[in-house]
């Protein structure tokens, strides 16, 4: 029998030319699988809280809070929940912090003076919950009005209330502290609490805003323990005297009761952490950021 005729030599090149082609397909689409299963990793290993209480205190270093006879209210909730004990902000003064925590940048805010209302149309927190089918609200003790966008009243500052700075965040999405309601079930998805120039500790002692924060948020704080939800304290920064080291402690259903971290965090890893939960984008530096991790039930 006659030997089969071999195909021609362009032919079997182009052979080649197209095995090479899936193969470097193939392997692309391995690297691409890949990378989608490392993201898809890091955001599993943050829970997705029903809903998220961010609460802000002013100008203390850890030492000042953690520990302290003056914060028995915090420590327990550190105890019952997860202490960060490397945890630090990114400038001074207060306002720039505040910028950061909430978009992850400070937008060009260098000092405490009142902002332009709506000056900047960046993502934030705000918008990034917002465009996810998610709800957001803030709560501001002595905000004068529902919506207020006045720099001062009283023992109000706009300076820090970084919601106002943003034309894509509603000023009606900005409530009085009475507005917090007493169903929590009817809370948005994420909300911040602020609290005025005293129960912040700003203007007034530890213990002052310890007693404020029990008074006001121990009903959500217990809630929360058995409702899949999240409390996150933490602060703007701390007395200029300790690196910027502050206190951060969280507590909920999805927290190890008793866990610490050491790993060091900033404001842009508490941004990324609240923004991975409910898998938004990442505004500004948090795109750079790291998840807060080990403190998960699960």
């Amino acid at each position: 029998m006659a030997a089969a005729a071999r195909p021609p030599r362009t032919s079997r090149r182009l052979r080649r030319r197209h095995l090479g082609a899936l193969t470097t397909a193939f392997g692309l689409a391995a690297v691409s699988l890949g990378l989608w299963a490392s993201d898809s990793s890091a955001a599993a290993a943050v829970p997705t809280p029903d809903h998220v209480v961010v609460v802000v205190f002013e100008n203390h270093a850890y030492s000042q809070v953690m520990g302290s006879s003056s914060a028995p209210y915090i420590n327990s909730l550190a105890a019952g929940g997860a202490g960060l004990t490397a945890s630090y902000a990114e400038t001074h003064p207060s306002q720039p912090n505040y910028y950061a925590l909430f978009s992850g940048n400070t937008q060009g805010v260098t000092d405490d003076s009142c902002v332009t209302p709506g000056f900047s149309g960046a993502p934030n927190l705000a918008s990034e919950i917002m465009a996810v089918g998610k709800t957001w609200a803030s709560y501001n003790e002595s905000l004068p009005a529902e919506g207020s966008t006045t720099c001062k009243s009283g023992t109000y500052a706009q300076k820090h209330n970084p919601w106002f700075g943003f034309a894509n965040v509603p000023t009606g999405t900005a409530h009085t502290m009475s507005g917090f309601p007493s169903d929590y079930g009817k809370l948005p998805t994420v909300s911040f609490v602020v609290p005025n120039l005293c129960s912040d500790m700003h203007d007034c002692s530890v213990r002052t805003g310890d007693t404020w924060l029990k008074d006001k948020l121990q009903g959500y704080a217990d809630w929360a323990k058995t409702h899949n939800s999240l409390l996150l304290i933490t602060f703007d920064e701390d007395n200029r005297l300790s690196g910027n080291r502050i206190p951060t402690v969280l507590y909920g259903q999805p927290v190890k009761a008793g866990a610490t971290s050491g790993s060091t965090y900033n404001h842009y890893d508490v941004l990324r952490t609240i923004e991975d939960m409910y898998g938004t984008t990442h505004a500004g530096n948090a795109a750079n950021a790291k998840d807060i991790t080990g403190i998960w039930t699960s």
